[in-house]
């Protein structure tokens, strides 16, 4: 294993520092190579060992990638790892981590802030006894989960083993230096099942939206004793408005606008088909049959074998009836006639990118019973919401107007249709250098999908956490027309048709998913102010880089 990784990381040294801008005859003469003799690599014929930070561009919207860039040249690292694409944890093959226990436990130690480091460079000795002494992925926050707190690392420990790596003379990738955001349906998962949140924020040197932080500072004072930092100014934390309040009217249900969702119409099957074999990769499927028996008593609505993957979203001729959940209810009591339709709505909450699970299929992947008994006859309606929001939404108001009959007005004291709303904002007139980078939250609202302009923003689920807000880049946003936000509702919406209460969401300046201190430069923090200014000079500090 500890090869293959080496050989993975020369093919990405070797692209990364012969340079783009360099002629092929240039490039030929220069020579990149591990001496086993001596314990380290040599680039050109001289003693080389990499300070690499990781950045997953696929998070990182491309109207940034140069701005966090070269905050990460400024921080004095000369090497950068990324991956093709984006998942909730990358780690290495889960059967080359299975070869050998110290092996094993050799990762276990070598990754994590306040460990031993020289034990663990020891047991890698024994693995691999000559080479240079490499950490592939120092970690320098954790991924979170929905449900679960905020995870940090402090700075102190994290700066602390940063140095007793590279008082050894190795190598180390710091996993991450940014994190950045899941957009849309790009989060991962992990095992036993738990789902990771838009937010990738990591507690990474530099935050998901790219600002710089404490650990920053203090990771680049610890590589400067070793390594020459560039210097000149370090690119600043971006402005971020507070656009306010925005409010939201309700538009349809989903089970009402199945002609936009669904066009090619629905997949008839005798049994539950998968969200692969009815070719839908992410988002949401709905699987519709009819109640074979009375139900006028609640009656138990059960995937024996765990079988929904992931959350379904359970109604009866449009009574909302509760969610059925992976490994957490498995079980419903429903109501209805017999004959009446039952709908679940199943939501592919990001897949199980790493170890043994790794195949983890979406939808209905095993039979449901109602009261023990098989449930058959199954209409499978794959969604396509990506391009119902951005090709038809201006249209949807005319398909349907007013309340749209009782299974548009219909909640329970739990639950309502899930449903998509829309508002929109305008950028404030006479502000310079907007529009600017901000936060949306929730409030009142439960669990879905947020749009701004037909981008997928990601999940938001503030009921269960840790985040609360959303990052909303400024590249997505307008001032020349108003900006349309479009939500899908799940579970329950903060307001009714019936009910004095009103949708709404909210434009912040800070976000919601943990205590991180922000800074615009090396000594001001930022926490006290609404808005940083912008610098005076937009471009200055691009000349010393």
């Amino acid at each position: 294993m500890p090869g293959f990784l080496v050989r993975i990381l020369l093919l990405l040294l070797a692209l990364l520092l012969l340079g783009p801008t360099r002629g092929l005859r240039n490039a030929t003469r220069r020579v990149f190579e591990i001496a086993y003799s001596q314990d380290r690599f040599l680039k050109d014929g001289q003693p080389f060992r990499y300070i690499s930070g990781s950045i997953h561009y696929s998070r990182v919207p491309r109207f940034y990638w140069k701005d966090r860039l070269l905050k990460m040249k400024m921080a004095g690292l000369n090497t950068i790892q990324t991956l093709p694409g984006s998942c909730g944890q990358v780690v290495g093959s889960p059967s080359a981590q299975d070869e050998a226990t110290p092996l094993s436990e050799w990762r276990a130690n070598y990754n994590s802030a306040g460990s031993n480091i020289t034990d663990a460079f020891q047991i890698q000795r024994k693995c691999e006894p000559k080479g240079p002494l490499i950490n592939s992925e120092f970690y320098t926050g954790w991924l979170d989960h929905w449900g679960q707190p905020h995870s940090t690392i402090k700075t102190e420990v994290v700066a602390s083993s940063l140095y007793d790596i590279l008082a050894r003379g190795a190598s180390v990738n710091l996993y991450m230096f940014i994190g950045g955001t899941n957009f849309a349906y790009w989060n991962g998962a992990n095992s036993p099942y738990a789902a990771q949140p838009t937010s990738y924020d990591y507690d990474a040197p530099l935050s998901e939206a790219g600002d710089l932080t404490e650990k920053y500072f203090a990771l680049r004072d610890v590589i400067q004793k070793f390594e020459k930092v560039p210097e000149g100014p370090i690119p600043p934390s971006t402005p971020k408005f507070a656009y306010g309040k925005v409010s939201l009217e309700k538009l349809k249900t989903v089970g009402a606008a199945l002609d936009i969702l669904c066009p090619s119409g629905p997949i008839k099957s005798l049994y539950p088909l998968t969200f692969i074999q009815v070719k839908q990769y992410y988002g949401f499927v709905l699987y519709r049959t009819t109640l074979p028996q009375d139900c006028s008593n609640p009656t138990p609505l059960s995937s024996p074998f765990n079988g929904v993957h992931d959350r379904a979203y359970v109604a009866v001729d449009g009574i909302p009836q509760g969610v059925l959940e992976r490994n957490r209810v498995i079980t419903l009591n429903i109501t209805g006639k017999a004959g009446a339709t039952l709908d679940l709505l199943v939501e592919n909450m990001g897949r199980v990118n790493y170890g043994a699970y790794i195949n983890d299929f979406k939808g209905l992947v095993s039979n449901l019973t109602l009261d023990s008994n098989i449930l058959t006859g199954w209409t499978i309606f794959p969604l396509d919401t990506e391009d119902a929001v951005r090709s038809h939404l201006g249209g949807w108001e005319h398909h349907e107007s007013g309340r749209h009959g009782e299974t548009w007005a219909y909640s329970s004291s739990n639950y309502t249709l899930p449903a998509f709303y829309v508002g929109n904002f305008s950028i404030p007139s006479g502000i310079p250098d907007l529009p600017q980078d901000t936060f949306i939250q929730f409030p009142g609202w439960t669990k879905g999908q947020v749009w701004i302009n037909g981008f997928n923003l990601g999940r938001y689920w503030p009921a269960r956490g840790p985040q609360l807000t959303l990052f909303v880049p400024q590249h997505i946003l307008m001032t020349s027309a108003p900006n349309t936000i479009t939500m899908l509702e799940l579970e329950r919406a903060p307001c009714s048709s019936d009910g004095p209460e009103l949708c709404a969401v909210e434009f912040v300046d800070r976000p919601a998913i943990g205590s991180s201190q922000i800074y615009d430069h090396l000594s001001k923090p930022v926490e006290q102010r609404l808005m940083p200014p912008p610098p005076e000079n937009k471009d200055s500090w691009l000349e010393h880089v």
